[in-house]
């Protein structure tokens, strides 16, 4: 009678654990769903009333905003300048992440252990204290307002987490292992590309998301060093604002395309984004 009581319980438990986390993640989607169907509505609805009003009259739906969005060259063209932003500083952390954590976790030379603390002591320089002095520098070189300036400024930043990261994902592969593969002939070379590198799957995965999102959605970096003339979506949408008002028929479109990218960046990767949070809460 115990038995059967104790698992009655953790059924009701269970099931109300689950009805939580539904409520918990539809909750969390609601503004997402609220700016699609708002980008799906007249510039007239939207002032008249609420989003939600369109499930009582969903033919007041209209593709019009996507049209004025595509027709709209400041915005698109500022989708293409934050591809090519985001892109080249997420591959580049990762690529220049992953040989430095591999150089710190497993190779031997002299005073290695304290640049590591000194790119460990890197992470809490904040973004705001290099503004002025790099924005002197991309001046003088001739990087200011340049999209090879963001994404120079965003792989610099994003360089020190990736490493400290990956190092600590690394050294826990079992020296065992790198052995053998050391005794059967493997260079260095080939020891990173298909004994770690396979197996820091999983991290280097995660820090890709993290970086394409914080590169993604940054408005301050590329608000003063983007190119004026081909800003990112983010400053393109500030700018739609301060330039034209109450242009939601832009604003709204604009802003869910913006959105949705990373979730769909986030979405495609959710496997090995888990596995590598999990693998790094385990270690």
């Amino acid at each position: 009678m115990t038995s059967l009581a104790s698992r009655a319980a953790a059924k009701a438990a269970s099931g109300a654990v689950r009805v939580f986390l539904v409520l918990a993640a539809l909750f969390w989607l609601l503004p997402t769903v609220g700016l699609l169907v708002s980008s799906l509505r007249t510039p007239a609805d939207i002032a008249a009333d609420g989003w939600w009003r369109v499930f009582t009259a969903p033919a007041r739906l209209t593709t019009e905003n996507y049209a004025h969005l595509l027709a709209n060259e400041t915005i698109t063209g500022s989708l293409v300048s934050t591809v090519l932003i985001t892109v080249p500083a997420t591959l580049l952390v990762l690529v220049l992440g992953s040989f430095a954590g591999y150089a710190f976790a497993w190779l031997e030379f002299p005073g290695r252990d304290w640049w590591f603390l000194g790119v460990v002591a890197l992470l809490v320089v904040p973004v705001q204290v290099a503004l002025i002095p790099v924005s002197k520098l991309f001046g003088a070189v001739g990087l200011f307002e340049t999209t090879l300036g963001v994404v120079l400024f965003h792989t610099a930043f994003g360089l020190p987490f990736a490493i400290f990261l990956l190092r600590n994902f690394f050294a826990e592969i079992p020296r065992e292992l790198l052995e053998a593969a050391r005794l059967d002939g493997a260079g260095e070379i080939r020891l990173f590309t298909q004994v770690v590198l396979p197996l820091g799957g999983p991290a280097i995965a995660s820090l890709g998301i993290f970086q394409f999102l914080w590169v993604w959605n940054d408005m301050l970096i590329a608000l003063i060093f983007a190119d004026s003339q081909s800003p990112p979506i983010t400053v393109a949408l500030q700018q739609q604002v301060r330039q034209f008002g109450n242009n939601v028929d832009v604003l709204a479109p604009g802003a869910f395309v913006s959105m949705v990218v990373p979730l769909l960046v986030f979405f495609a990767f959710q496997r090995q984004f888990a596995s590598g949070v999990m693998a790094g809460a385990v270690k």
